[in-house]
């Protein structure tokens, strides 16, 4: 019996030693784990401080740049768009009483035409005085004087209706451009809008306002937007945005090398209508006298004996903008002839043919 007891005494000894060692291994293992998790949240709480001074440093930055320079811009343009908005008031005020003067002289006009055929009845029942002789001279005077005054006063309403025009695209391109800098602003990118080069003259003035036309198509079939057009005299400046000078050359490159070529179209499928609209506008030039057309850094030139396009490099373009002889039909002809071949095209023979032969 005492061996019995002696045994079990062993055994429960041999148990409680190895619970023991279990519980200890389990504690080793969970302080374990305790450590690790330990050392994860402390690199995550490394990584949130570092965002965090990332974020104050943008915001910092924001704060001590751009805000100051765009609050600047705004104080600046509103000035502006108020004094192109008082200019445009002036400017409508002014029409509305050269319109009265104009409505009054025409009423004058009426009374003086009834006056002299009033005295030339009298001058028919009473003969020839020299009295009468003198007061018609005067009112054939007035009458012309007034004709050229009513001349005068319609110089000056499509003057003025010129400059209300010129004022509402100025309001219209302020107020994009203030849309794209609060945009470039908030957004914290760099602005998107990509202007280039327009131009456009004509030597013919019975074909200037169709060139002009067709012109303004073809520039939206390539998908550009007209931001602003200035006339000095017979010349249209053009300020185009909507794409990169790149896409635009490799564009009208490919467009002129399908010209030259003359590659057939498959019957049943029109042509997209980029090319439509630039196969238009280069017939039109073909038909006029002569005349000068650029849409980036395309560049079209009528002659009296010849039509050539060339697609311009950025370099070349800049020469183009700083060289008052472009406008010149002949002279732009002979800047063109004098590029790398594969960047000039000479339609004249393209332009003389009927198209689809």
């Amino acid at each position: 019996m005492t061996l019995v007891l002696v045994a079990l005494c062993i055994v429960v000894g041999g148990l409680e030693l190895y619970v023991g060692r279990r519980s200890k291994d389990q504690a080793d293992v969970f302080v374990q784990r305790i450590n690790e998790l330990r050392e994860q949240v402390g690199k995550q709480n490394g990584v949130l401080a570092t965002v965090g001074e990332r974020l104050t440093d943008e915001l910092s930055r924001v704060k001590r740049d751009v805000l100051p320079g765009l609050d600047t811009r705004l104080r600046q343009n509103s000035g502006q768009i108020e004094q192109l908005g008082a200019m445009l008031q002036q400017a409508d005020e002014y029409i509305r009483v050269q319109a009265a003067r104009l409505h009054e002289l025409e009423k004058q006009k009426i009374t003086l035409s009834a006056v002299r055929r009033k005295l030339l009845e009298i001058e028919a029942s009473i003969g020839p005085v020299e009295e009468n002789d003198g007061t018609m001279s005067r009112i054939a005077e007035l009458e012309r004087n007034g004709v050229q005054m009513l001349e005068l006063q319609r110089d000056l309403t499509r003057t003025l209706e010129e400059v209300e025009d010129v004022v509402t695209g100025l309001l219209e391109f302020t107020s994009v451009e203030l849309d794209d800098s609060v945009a470039t602003a908030l957004n914290g990118r760099p602005p998107a809008t990509i202007m280039v080069a327009g131009r456009l003259w004509s030597r013919d003035p019975q074909l200037r306002d169709i060139i002009a036309e067709v012109y303004e198509q073809c520039v939206r079939a390539n998908r550009l937007s007209i931001r602003f057009r200035a006339e000095d005299g017979e010349r249209l400046r053009y300020f185009l945005s909507g794409r990169s000078l790149e896409e635009l050359s490799g564009g009208f490159t490919a467009l002129l090398i399908s010209i030259g070529m003359e590659v057939p179209r498959p019957p049943g499928r029109p042509a997209p209508g980029d090319e439509t609209a630039l196969l238009t506008m280069l017939r039109t030039l073909h038909e006029s006298a002569g005349a000068t057309v650029q849409i980036g850094p395309l560049i079209a030139v009528r002659t009296s004996g010849e039509l050539v396009a060339a697609v311009l490099t950025q370099s070349q373009g800049m020469v183009v903008e700083n060289d008052v002889s472009f406008w010149d039909p002949a002279a732009a002809a002979m800047h063109l002839r004098r590029l790398p071949s594969h960047q000039v095209w000479d339609l004249t023979g393209w332009a003389g043919r009927p198209p689809g032969t």
